[in-house]
């Protein structure tokens, strides 16, 4: 089963569906985009030359409709529009497990449920896809009546992310490794020890540019001979004075508490706690994320960093 001479969907046009429609059309393949008739990313939608359907003829008419909306926003989307809209036999398609591992979502039968997950940024996506270097993605397969459902998987990884290396999953590990991976290390954990780091030296009387330049800025230095060469080739890349200072130090940072507090964030998870109350707090509003998101623009650490990035990227 091909994308070719299907009617592709993209519910969506955000950072992730502006990159799986940008970069499936310039594959080749037929690609709308589906939106509410008020959105602010229609204009921008048909300046990238997509037609933009309504969410009613867009359920219509998919052949293959991926959701690339916010997860809290799919469950809605899909009762309102998709549940009775889509045709006997289309594709539905995610770039995440969520919905359908915490049974927010409880697709049809006859409906072939596919997962196409690139591991990067939407922006990212799209900026690797033009220097023809690509992403890796994650793909499985939740319902497949067509028995044909993998390759399409296959092709919408290979159209949208290069092939570049393709793994298969299922949707529960990809749903729980990929909100552990973002609490507990690359979001969560990793912004926490970078003020942590920052904040120790702050109290200890440095100054507050010296210590966002040695906590936060050459972060991406380190992450940088990471992505690319791995933990070995990194170290090599240092100093011994650094490399000695990792061997002795790391684990007094992260202790036997830490990696027990990880295990913790992992039940979490996997229980579905996490998810009920990430649902909860989206049904409230965003009370939490709310206050959260303007109590981190007001730190310390933010203006500096603001003023530092001011001077160094100036043109």
């Amino acid at each position: 089963m091909s994308l070719l001479n299907k009617k592709v969907v993209v519910f969506g046009y955000g950072s992730q569906g502006h990159a799986h429609a940008l970069n499936l059309k310039d594959s080749g393949y037929n690609v709308s985009v589906a939106l509410r008739e008020d959105s602010r990313s229609c204009e921008k939608a048909r300046k990238d030359g997509f037609e933009v359907l309504n969410l009613e003829k867009a359920a219509k008419v998919a052949d293959v409709a991926m959701l690339l909306v916010p997860d809290e926003n799919q469950p809605e989307l899909y009762r309102e529009y998709l549940k009775d809209g889509l045709k006997k036999g289309a594709f539905l398609g995610f770039a995440h497990g969520f919905n359908i591992h915490y049974s927010q979502i409880d697709p049809r039968e006859d409906l072939n449920v596919f997962m196409v997950a690139p591991k990067s940024p939407g922006h990212k996506v799209r900026d690797k896809f033009l220097e023809k270097e690509g992403v890796p993605a994650l793909i499985s397969v939740y319902q497949d009546p067509s028995k044909e459902t993998l390759q399409l998987a296959k092709d919408w990884a290979k159209g949208v992310c290069l092939n570049l290396g393709v793994l298969e999953t299922t949707f529960k590990e990809e749903t729980e490794t990929d909100l552990f991976g973002e609490q507990a290390v690359l979001c969560g954990g990793l912004v926490e020890l970078m003020k942590a780091g920052y904040e120790t030296l702050l109290n200890a009387g440095y100054d507050e540019k010296l210590a966002y330049f040695e906590c936060v800025h050459e972060m991406k230095l380190i992450v940088d001979l990471i992505y690319s060469k791995g933990f070995a080739a990194m170290r090599e890349s240092i100093s011994n004075t650094a490399e000695y200072g990792d061997y002795v130090t790391g684990k007094k940072i992260i202790t036997k508490e830490s990696r027990e507090n990880m295990r913790e964030v992992l039940e979490d998870i996997q229980n579905g706690k996490f998810a009920k109350d990430f649902i909860l707090e989206g049904q409230a509003g965003y009370p939490i994320l709310k206050t959260m998101r303007k109590r981190c623009r007001d730190e310390k650490i933010e203006i500096v960093g603001n003023e530092l990035r001011e001077m160094m990227f100036k043109k």
